[in-house]
């Protein structure tokens, strides 16, 4: 029986629906000013591309940021373990889950199990999400898509000290004024990212294997920069952004799955 989970982030949204497993539809849409509409908007479109009704649907659950947005969910709960559950079904043996998304970033540990044992998040400041990559290649006058191959091209990097994504756009632009090479700054932002997630890792413990999920692991550079860091490999999925919602999906098989053994 059909069921979906739906992700609704600061800035994209998306929705998986499943049956026995088996995807039938996966859907982003950027989220845009209301979380509600973007909520309704890609469980409909999830439907249409699945031929199924909203009634089909037999649970459904909601996470993210705007995840109280979903009137239609049958029950919440938290991006931590949604990211957890989607990664360590989709590369089992999976033990740290790297999270960059629109507005957060956080890092989280898993046992043999894929259950979380601990995490990290940061949330209070948008420096090194993807918000900042947003504020970083409007400040450069580069589209996001290029940010990755300029990064690569440098070979060294300027140094980005600040550490509010304010401050640090004003930083870029002074650069900019002295005529350093583009490729350097933006290897540079890259660096700062990095540099905030390896921190973040540090303090929760992270372990081998690792995956990267959010749309900043779309980034090739981040994902490169950030392996060398670490001295791990960090594997990213094929579809990184839906990696929370296919972990609302299967938790909401499971949970389906748990009623249905109650009324037997």
């Amino acid at each position: 029986m059909p069921v979906a989970g739906i992700d609704i982030g600061s800035l994209s949204t998306e929705v998986v629906i499943l049956d026995k497993g088996k995807v039938l539809s996966e859907i982003i849409i950027p989220t845009g000013a209301n979380s509600k509409t973007a909520a309704e908007k890609a469980m409909q479109m999830g439907l249409e591309k699945s031929g199924l009704s909203l009634d089909n649907l037999q649970h459904i659950i909601a996470t993210g940021y705007g995840r109280v947005s979903a009137p239609f969910a049958h029950d919440k709960v938290t991006e931590i373990t949604c990211h957890g559950r989607g990664a360590f079904y989709l590369e089992p043996g999976v033990r740290s889950v790297i999270d960059i998304g629109g507005q957060d970033s956080k890092v989280i540990r898993l046992n043999s199990h894929g259950k979380v044992v601990d995490f990290v998040m940061n949330e209070k400041c948008a420096a090194g999400t993807g918000r900042f990559l947003e504020v970083m290649a409007h400040a450069l006058e580069v589209d996001l898509s290029e940010m990755s191959r300029l990064a690569q091209l440098a070979k060294n990097a300027v140094t980005i000290s600040s550490m509010c994504t304010v401050f640090a756009e004003s930083e870029v632009v002074s650069l900019i004024a002295e005529g350093r090479p583009l490729e350097e700054i933006v290897k540079g932002i890259v660096a700062s990212i990095v540099e905030r997630t390896v921190a973040m890792a540090n303090r929760v413990g992270l372990e081998e294997k690792v995956m990267m999920t959010g749309g900043v692991a779309k980034n090739a550079a981040v994902v490169k920069e950030l392996q060398e860091s670490l001295g791990m490999k960090v594997t990213v999925p094929r579809e990184p952004q839906s990696v929370g919602a296919l972990g609302a999906a299967l938790l909401a098989e499971e949970a389906l799955g748990n009623k249905e053994g109650q009324n037997r």
